[in-house]
């Protein structure tokens, strides 16, 4: 039976495997090609040394405005043809779209923010922040949704304080941050969502200009070098990336570790262990699942002959869970030495939040699995909401009770 194009979506395997189409290409086929709705041909990474290779090629460029867009699955606003597509113009400061150096001039504005041993410092608060809100949960009415009454808040909270975004206004960029991480969203309802989040963080990085703060955004803000529409792209990345993936990781983590009561139960006994099982889950949910790139110019990978202008999806999960790199990767082991993952990305677009990110769930999960023993599912597992639809992997919401 012909499969039909585009990238497979269905979680069929399981609410933390990729689709078995996908593992099924890993195994045959590690560099596949991959015909698009639209009639692109395209590829599809999914082997760990070819995904790992790829990341690091500066040929697979990132940069969306190259040639036209093409979108692995179908879209409201898909046009019938790959003819009618057009480049997508570059957004000013979103530098996770660009190559070097271009790429470079921006990140190094915000490498000092995020060293290791400034993240340590923060390490103390970002507990407090954990426990506040876990005192919160312990007062919800049982069931209670983990992802709205502790997953989300942690880490907006802590992004929030860190930009000197104030934290009354979340509701509007969490609701438009999920408009924009849509996949069957139209083109126009995405950019309302941009435009929102945008204008509202135009208005903040001119008021922090003219009155800086003691924040990351009045910090970029002082520098004359990067104008406010920089201000707002690198302000916009760094508040979506900094609540929606390590939120879903909190809650999709948890989920995990409730379907795997022997690894919940070892970290219990052992607390020592949560730092590996931090990368572990990484390793074993990857929610920013796949990576566009962009072929400017023809080359091969895997064996495989790109030619130039090709759409290439790297899919990290797949990778993650390539046995080749990890014995019985399918299964969740929370002593594996994980920490060679790749759900940071690698090479030069490596996630500059990391070591933030790292201490949010530390903290995150030991508090949990701390403070509620009995933490158990309110509903069966099959009927825990995905967020199959959307560009950042999750649940939409985890009904616990204790």
């Amino acid at each position: 039976m012909t499969r039909p194009p585009g990238l497979p979506l269905e979680r069929d395997a399981g609410p933390f495997a990729p689709p078995s189409a996908i593992t099924r290409l890993r195994e045959s086929r590690p560099v596949s090609p991959l015909k698009f709705p639209d009639g692109h041909d395209g590829w599809l990474v999914t082997g760990y040394d070819a995904v790992r290779q790829a990341l690091a090629d500066p040929r697979f460029s990132s940069r969306q405005d190259l040639g036209p867009v093409h979108v692995p699955y179908e879209t409201p606003s898909m046009p019938e043809a790959q003819e009618e597509f057009e480049p997508s113009p570059q957004t000013p400061g979103l530098f996770i779209t660009m190559d070097p150096p271009d790429h470079g001039r921006l990140r190094r504005k915000l490498t000092g923010t995020f060293t290791v041993n400034r993240m340590k410092r923060l390490e103390e608060h970002i507990a407090e922040i954990s426990e506040r809100q876990l005192d919160h949960l312990a007062e919800c009415p049982k069931p209670a949704d983990l992802v709205t009454e502790f997953a989300l808040p942690v880490p907006s909270l802590v992004i929030c304080e860190m930009l000197g975004v104030p934290y009354s206004d979340r509701e509007m960029f969490q609701k438009n941050s999920s408009q924009i991480m849509l996949r069957d969203q139209s083109i126009e309802d995405k950019m309302a969502a941009w435009t929102a989040i945008s204008s509202y963080l135009g208005e903040l990085a001119v008021s922090k200009r003219a009155e800086p703060g003691s924040d990351i955004l009045s910090d970029l803000a002082r520098d004359d070098d990067l104008s406010i529409e920089e201000l707002v792209g690198i302000g916009f990345l760094l508040l979506l990336a900094g609540h929606e993936t390590t939120a879903n990781m909190l809650a999709l983590g948890t989920f995990a570790l409730l379907e795997n009561p022997e690894q919940m139960a070892a970290l219990r006994a052992d607390p020592d262990l949560i730092p590996g099982a931090v990368e572990e889950l990484l390793r074993y949910l990857a929610v920013v699942d796949v990576l566009f790139r962009y072929a400017a110019e023809d080359l091969e990978l895997g064996g495989e002959k790109i030619s130039k202008g090709s759409t290439v999806l790297i899919s990290m999960l797949a990778a993650n869970r390539d046995p080749s790199h990890f014995p019985d990767g399918e299964a969740l082991d929370v002593e594996r030495k994980a920490r060679t993952h790749l759900s940071f990305g690698h090479g030069v677009h490596q996630c500059l939040g990391q070591q933030l990110a790292r201490i949010e769930m530390r903290a995150g999960f030991a508090g949990l699995l701390r403070r509620f023993p009995a933490l158990a599912l309110a509903v069966p597992p099959e009927e825990v909401p995905l967020r199959t639809g959307m560009n950042i992997y999750g649940v939409h919401e985890l009904p616990v009770t204790w």
